[in-house]
């Protein structure tokens, strides 16, 4: 049962989408964990959960390598493994469908840091976007989500296990409070625009499949130029608008444009082309030897580099090695890494000047940087934001439409257009409710021009959403320490007597 219930869940994630799918796999879960007897059982029972949910959503890792996509498998099972126990132990308590809720999060708290920094990448939360919790974002975040989904599904448990009037009753008030909770989240309006910004971007398109997936070396870069070039022609032909600088996505430049002339001259000549600032995604050299850096780099017509961003989520065993020297001696095919990317420690909140002498605050985040609640809500404060992603590797993958649905769950968030732009995969622009304005999907170059309106003003969970959640997580297991303490005495009582 509990297997079936980790891929009906799976169901809920881009990009089928099937949100509700996910509450019932949630409430199949706790059905079967409190079947259970032992502890054991409650494992064998989380990791049979996490075992199809995780090879249902995480099999596109296959493409990198089938040994790395079975690693990522049985570490993300284990967590499920961990909910198996912690829902045991909650049903201990007259409030185990709050608490085992509590517990989803714990384990999502946990999960989204170790190891390796973590990777939150299947949160119940983001597969609500499209669902009626997704109210609830802008006011307790993905994370507050998560617990009113796992609330609901428990909820739903505990009145079919013994129906009464209390029950019915308990199950209608927490209906009630999640409904209005929704209803006023939903009505949360996104902060009042302070003008207006055109924004270009450049979809080069890439050859995809696999670790090699953005071709030979410039092939991108290349493809970027080109791309450009025709967005060029649009604009002055008057079929797109005067933009105000252009985007393009992470990895753009696959070698450093100040130390290889070829790459320097390829954006260069793009810069010309336009005569607007490009906010480049390149991978910059250092700053040590055999390291790298991916960035966002302001660069404009004049050849000057402007604010910089740098990567501050990034890939293990696909940016970087965790013990490098070690594992790369027990695992040679480790080294299509290529050199250890150094993470960022700033908020990507870049100050750039547009053509027209206006200031503005970009908010950049670089992929994988969506599925990090700090480092995106460390962005609150700017005025545009825009996501800049290379999922060439990914083409033809679930991957691709999962982390657009991670995206659109952020513009919900934070109550802010962001504007998503790709080497190939899916190029769009998400409005203030997660929707989808516009979208362009496939592996082949595309290019355009956006309206983003100037906004500045945060959402309660931008402030919330990192202290509620580690507020739940801390209380959970708190809660649960004491629930297991005070068996403890019982168990001794027993044996004596």
């Amino acid at each position: 049962m509990a297997g079936l219930a980790g891929g009906v869940t799976g169901a809920g994630f881009a990009p089928a989408g099937w949100w509700a799918a996910t509450l019932l796999g949630v409430s199949c879960l706790a059905v079967a964990v409190r079947q259970t007897t032992t502890r054991k059982a409650a494992i064998a029972v989380g990791s049979a959960y996490g075992l199809a949910l995780t090879s249902l959503t995480l099999n596109w890792m296959a493409v990198i390598d089938p040994g790395a996509a079975l690693g990522l498998i049985l570490v993300e099972s284990s967590w499920y493994a961990a909910v198996g126990v912690l829902t045991r132990w909650a049903g201990r308590s007259r409030w185990w469908p709050l608490l085992s809720a509590g517990a989803w999060v714990s384990v999502e708290y946990a999960a989204s840091r170790a190891p390796f920094g973590g990777f939150g990448w299947l949160r119940v939360g983001y597969a609500m976007v499209d669902s009626p919790l997704a109210g609830l974002l802008p006011l307790i975040g993905v994370a507050g989500v998560t617990l009113a989904a796992a609330l609901a599904g428990n909820i739903a448990v505990w009145v079919a296990e013994r129906p009464s009037r209390r029950r019915l009753a308990g199950a209608a008030a927490v209906g009630i409070v999640l409904s209005a909770g929704t209803a006023f989240g939903a009505a949360l309006p996104p902060a009042p625009a302070n003008g207006t910004v055109n924004v270009g971007w450049v979809q080069g398109g890439a050859p995809g499949g696999g670790v090699y997936g953005l071709g030979a070396p410039r092939t991108i870069t290349t493809n970027q130029a080109r791309g450009t070039l025709d967005l060029a022609a649009e604009i002055a032909a008057g079929r797109q608008a005067t933009p105000d600088f252009i985007v393009w996505p992470e990895n753009s430049t696959d070698l450093d444009p100040d130390t290889d002339p070829p790459t320097g001259m390829l954006v260069a000549t793009s810069l010309a082309a336009v005569g607007r600032p490009i906010l480049v995604g390149a991978i910059l050299d250092g700053p040590g030897p055999e390291q790298r850096r991916t960035a966002a780099q302001w660069r404009t017509p004049g050849g000057q580099v402007g604010p910089t961003y740098t990567k501050r989520s990034i890939v293990p065993f696909g940016e970087w090695i965790p013990y490098r020297d070690l594992l790369l001696l027990l695992v040679p095919a480790l080294r299509y890494v290529g050199a250890q990317s150094v993470a960022g420690t700033e908020p990507g909140l870049l100050n750039v000047q547009l053509a027209d002498g206006r200031a503005v605050t970009l908010g950049v985040l670089a992929c994988f940087d969506v599925a990090f609640d700090p480092v995106v809500h460390d962005l609150a404060d700017a005025q545009v934001l825009i996501v800049q992603s290379s999922n060439a590797m990914y083409q033809g993958t679930a991957q691709i439409e999962q982390q657009f649905a991670i995206t659109r769950a952020r513009a919900a968030e934070l109550r802010r257009e962001i504007l998503v732009v790709t080497t190939s995969g899916v190029t769009g622009l998400i409005d203030p409710t997660g929707g989808v304005t516009m979208r362009k999907a496939g592996p082949g170059p595309a290019s355009g021009v956006v309206e983003l309106p100037l906004r500045t003003g945060t959402t309660p969970a931008s402030r919330l959403a990192g202290p509620v959640e580690a507020g739940i997580a801390l209380t959970t297991v708190a809660w649960l320490a004491l629930l297991r303490q005070r068996r403890r005495p019982a168990r001794a009582d027993l044996a004596r007597s």
